[in-house]
C-alpha cells in the first residue's frame, strides 16, 4: 500500500512544478513574436480555457484517490480495457518526455557553464539519474525537494518580473496586433502545451493526506498561480520589448534577466531552466511510476511492474521501467538518432489523448453534479480542438489503441485453447 504523505503545500508545489516546465522560458517570448502585443489576450483565453479540464481532474481525483490517476477513471467509467490504454498512454509518454527536460536542462547549464557538448550530454544523465533517485527514496523526499525547488523558481521567476515590470513603456504595446487578429489564435494554440501537466498529479491523488479536502483546494490555488506567473512573465515580454531579434524569442526570460542583472544573467537562467526541468521531471516520473503499479495491480502489465519497497513505500518496478525506458531515447537524443523536435511530438499526443479520456470519465462518473458533467463537457471540447492540430502524431495514441486490441484478442484466443487442451 501507498502511504498517504501529501499535504496541501507539497500538493500545491507538485501541480506548479509539474505544469510551470521549459514553456515560461520560451513560449512568453515565441508568443508575442507570433501574435505581437494582442498575444496578452491569448494568455487570458487560454488560461480560462484550461479550466474545466484542470477543474475535471480534480474533483475526480477528490472522488477516486488512486495512483492509476486519469486510468483510473476512465476504468471506473468505461470498464478494464479502457482505463488500460490510457494507463499506458501515460506510462509510455513519460520515458519519451523525461529525456527532453534533462536535455533541455542540461542546454541551459551548458549556457551558464563552459561544459561543451560531452559535458552538456554528462549534466543530462546525471540529471535524469537525480529525478530517479530522488523518488526512488520515497514521496515523503520527493515532495520536500519539490517544495524547495517551486519556491526557488517562483522567487527567480518573481525577481526577475519585478524588476522589469517598472521598465514597461507604452510604445512597446503599439501596434497592438501587428500581425492581425488569426495570429492571435495561432499563439493560444502555442500556448496550451504551457498549460499540460495537470495530469501527472492526478497519480499521486492515493497519497493525500485529505484528498476530499486538499485535491480541489490545492488544484485551485495552482491553477491561480500558475495563470499569474504565465501573464506576469508575458506582460513584462511586450512591455520591455524582450524578444524578437536573434534569440529573444526562445528566451525572453534570459534577456530580462541580463537587463536586470548584467553579466551573471547566464548563470541565473542557468540555474532556473535547470530548477523548472527538474520540478517538472520529479512530478511525471514520480506519476508515472504508480501508473505503472496501478496497471499491474489490475492485471493490464506484467507483474514486476507492480514490485513495491515497502519500506520507503516506493513503486520500484514501476520506477525501474521509467529509468529503463528513459535512458533508451535520452541515448537515442545524445547520439543524434533523433531530435528534440521529432520526440516531443509524441509524448505531447498521448498527453491530449489522456485529457480526452479524463473529460469523457468525467461526463459519465460526475453526473450527479450538474456543474461538474457541465465542466466535463467544456472539458471535452478544449481538448477535442486541439487534439486536431496534432498531425501525424495524432496516430500514436490511436496505434496504442490497436496494440491493447490485439493483445487482448491474442490473450483470450490463448486461454482458450489452453482450456481446450485441459480437458
Amino acid at each position: 500500500m501507498l502511504k498517504a504523505t501529501i499535504g496541501p503545500v507539497q500538493a500545491v508545489s507538485l501541480y506548479v512544478g509539474a505544469v510551470v516546465g521549459s514553456g515560461v522560458l520560451l513560449v512568453p517570448g515565441l508568443a508575442a513574436e507570433i501574435a505581437g502585443p494582442a498575444s496578452l489576450l491569448a494568455w487570458v483565453l487560454v488560461s480560462f480555457l484550461v479550466v474545466p479540464p484542470v477543474l475535471t481532474l480534480g474533483m475526480l481525483s477528490a472522488r477516486y484517490p488512486d495512483a492509476g490517476g486519469v486510468a483510473a477513471f476512465v476504468r471506473t467509467a468505461f470498464g478494464r480495457s479502457a482505463g488500460a490504454v490510457v494507463g499506458w498512454f501515460f506510462l509510455l509518454s513519460v520515458p519519451m518526455g523525461a529525456p527532453i527536460v534533462a536535455v533541455t536542462a542540461a542546454a541551459y547549464v551548458g549556457a551558464a557553464l563552459p561544459l561543451g557538448g560531452a559535458g552538456q550530454a554528462g549534466a543530462a544523465v546525471v540529471i535524469l539519474a537525480a529525478v530517479l533517485a530522488t523518488n526512488l527514496l520515497g514521496m515523503r523526499l520527493a515532495g520536500g525537494v519539490q517544495v524547495l525547488v517551486v519556491a526557488a523558481v517562483v522567487g527567480v521567476i518573481v525577481f526577475t518580473v519585478g524588476g522589469a515590470l517598472p521598465k514597461i513603456e507604452a510604445a512597446n504595446f503599439a501596434p497592438f496586433a501587428p500581425h492581425g487578429w488569426p495570429a492571435v489564435g495561432q499563439a493560444a494554440a502555442v500556448m496550451f502545451w504551457c498549460f499540460i501537466g495537470w495530469e501527472a498529479v492526478t497519480h499521486l491523488s492515493e497519497e493525500f493526506v485529505d484528498p476530499q479536502r486538499d485535491v480541489l483546494r490545492s488544484v485551485g490555488l495552482s491553477l491561480g498561480v500558475v495563470s499569474v506567473l504565465y501573464f506576469t512573465v508575458a506582460l513584462s515580454t511586450v512591455g520591455t520589448g524582450s524578444y524578437g531579434g536573434e534569440s529573444g524569442s526562445y528566451a525572453a526570460l534570459a534577456v530580462m534577466m541580463r537587463d536586470l542583472v548584467g553579466p551573471a544573467a547566464g548563470a541565473v537562467t542557468g540555474v532556473t531552466a535547470f530548477l523548472i526541468c527538474i520540478a517538472a521531471a520529479n512530478a511525471y516520473v514520480g506519476g508515472a511510476a504508480r501508473v505503472a503499479l496501478a496497471l499491474a495491480r489490475a492485471g493490464a502489465a506484467p507483474r514486476f511492474l507492480g514490485r513495491m519497497d515497502a519500506v520507503r513505500s516506493v513503486p520500484v518496478g514501476g520506477l525501474c521501467f521509467v529509468g529503463t525506458g528513459a535512458a533508451v531515447f535520452l541515448g537515442l537524443l545524445l547520439t543524434g538518432r533523433v531530435t528534440v523536435a521529432e520526440l516531443i511530438l509524441f509524448p505531447n499526443a498521448t498527453f491530449v489523448a489522456i485529457y480526452l479520456g479524463g473529460s469523457l470519465a468525467g461526463i459519465r462518473l460526475l453526473r450527479d453534479t450538474g456543474w461538474g458533467v457541465r465542466t466535463a463537457w467544456m472539458s471535452l471540447a478544449a481538448t477535442a480542438a486541439v487534439y486536431v492540430f496534432l498531425g501525424r502524431a495524432a496516430l500514436l495514441p490511436l496505434t496504442v489503441v490497436l496494440a491493447w486490441g490485439f493483445f487482448t484478442f491474442f490473450k483470450g484466443r490463448w486461454f482458450y485453447f489452453k482450456a481446450r487442451l485441459a480437458r
